[in-house]
């Protein structure tokens, strides 16, 4: 969410924010915030001059009780009271005009870096880099579900009688290797020094609405039925709302924090769930990382973070790459991002495995997440979060690129101590 004062004084350098980044329905909405947001302020300018007008009267009743004036200020006492009920009707009116001011305000976009590619979707995403050699073995490689298969590991049909589309079983080693992967991730982060935590896997709506853009809320999160109450698709959501509308202090940042979560969307305009794999689902778990820091430090945070992503994916032998994400393809409450893409030798191309992104201060404002200086004075913070890793969808980069002629699969030396010493998994037929 932007700052009032920086759209009072920049409309025009938002609206051409909004331009590059495809919203053009929206650039109405900015002169009608500022025209909302004149009013506002109008009244609330004459509601000062009233308070001031009252708490003057208010004196002279005092004095004038003690002259033995009762008619003088019982007159006064009238203008009191039909000044009272004024101020009345105007902070009503304050109210409704500041829930249309920030409805608004929160379905602006957050500026964009300046050196972010413009264009309109994913397919304007730019690489930058790539990490290892990617390599197309000279064996054919099958479907992930089919690799899993051939060690009894997934059951989708199982899970679609008990559950429908877009669910699953793992099983045997295959869900040995899910957990692995998970508590490596968790170790890996803790040796970064992030602090590990189990998040709420539910929250208020007004959390929602702090973490997130309206857009997400609707295409992404599962709302408890007669509770106040989301499951989170990412347990992003509840770390960073844990510092909602609470006041830090300088000195306690940055606060890097690495949790472990199971997640859960809808997946509205995600061109469907896929009937075979485990790609696209309703239902994953994840290990996710947040840094809340000084405005000044963000920048280098996202260049640590995405790198933790790239290193990580390295050490299991999945060649990566950093693509950089377009205007377009930005959430609202996105500054920067970019996502790391694993190599996936069966299709021989690369798929999104990892997302990092730069939110500034736009999900602090909305959150209410300030931080107090040594100086006293209070701003807000910056916030930003990139996945670690998101089994089992990272499986199938994991299966593909240590998968064998005769169907066995490597574990990477590090992974080893979390699946009971085995370096490599046979399959069961």
């Amino acid at each position: 969410m932007l700052d009032m004062n920086f759209i009072r004084t920049n409309p025009e350098l938002v609206k051409e924010n909004i331009k590059k980044k495809f919203q053009d329905a929206k650039l109405p909405m900015v002169d009608e915030l500022l025209e909302l947001d004149r009013e506002y302020r109008s009244i609330k300018t004459l509601d000062d001059t009233l308070r001031g007008q009252r708490n003057s009267l208010s004196k002279q009743i005092g004095v004038l009780m003690g002259q033995k004036k009762r008619d003088e200020a019982e007159k006064i006492k009238a203008q009191v009271r039909s000044i009272g009920d004024q101020l009345v009707e105007n902070e009503k009116k304050e109210d409704e005009l500041f829930r249309k001011i920030r409805k608004i305000q929160m379905r602006i976009p957050n500026m964009i870096a300046d050196d972010v590619p413009i264009g309109k979707d994913d397919s304007f995403n730019v690489e930058e880099r790539r990490f290892g050699e990617p390599k197309v073995p000279s064996f054919d490689i099958p479907y992930h579900s089919d690799i899993m298969a051939t060690f009894n590991g997934l059951d989708k049909d199982a899970a679609g009688r008990v559950t429908g589309n877009g669910f699953y079983y793992l099983m045997g080693d295959i869900a040995r290797l899910h957990s692995a992967v998970l508590a490596y991730a968790r170790d890996f982060m803790i040796d970064k020094g992030f602090i590990y935590c189990i998040p709420p896997f539910m929250i208020r709506s007004a959390a929602v609405d702090g973490v997130m853009s309206f857009a997400e809320k609707e295409n992404m999160m599962y709302k408890i039925e007669g509770e106040d109450l989301y499951l989170i698709g990412t347990s992003e959501h509840s770390m960073i709302a844990k510092f909602k509308d609470q006041i830090l202090k300088e000195k306690e940042l940055p606060i890097t924090m690495t949790s472990y979560s199971p997640c859960f969307r809808k997946e509205v305009g995600a061109h469907g769930i896929e009937e075979r794999g485990v790609y696209r689902i309703h239902q994953f778990e994840k290990q996710e990382m947040i840094v809340v820091c000084k405005p000044e430090d963000s920048e280098a945070w996202y260049d640590k973070m995405w790198s933790y992503s790239v290193e990580l994916f390295r050490s299991l032998d999945i060649p990566v790459r950093k693509l950089v994400c377009c205007s377009g393809d930005l959430a609202d409450l996105k500054y920067r991002s970019c996502d790391i893409e694993a190599w996936s030798p069966r299709q021989q191309k690369y798929f999104e495995v990892c997302s990092c992104s730069n939110l500034t201060d736009a999900q602090a404002r909305r959150l209410g997440i300030r931080v107090q200086g040594e100086d006293g004075n209070k701003y807000f913070a910056h916030t930003l979060n990139n996945t670690v890793v998101a089994p089992p969808r990272m499986l199938i980069a994991f299966l593909e690129n240590n998968l064998n002629e005769d169907g066995s699969v490597n574990i990477p030396e590090v992974l080893q101590p979390y699946m009971g010493g085995k370096k490599v998994l046979i399959p069961n037929n």
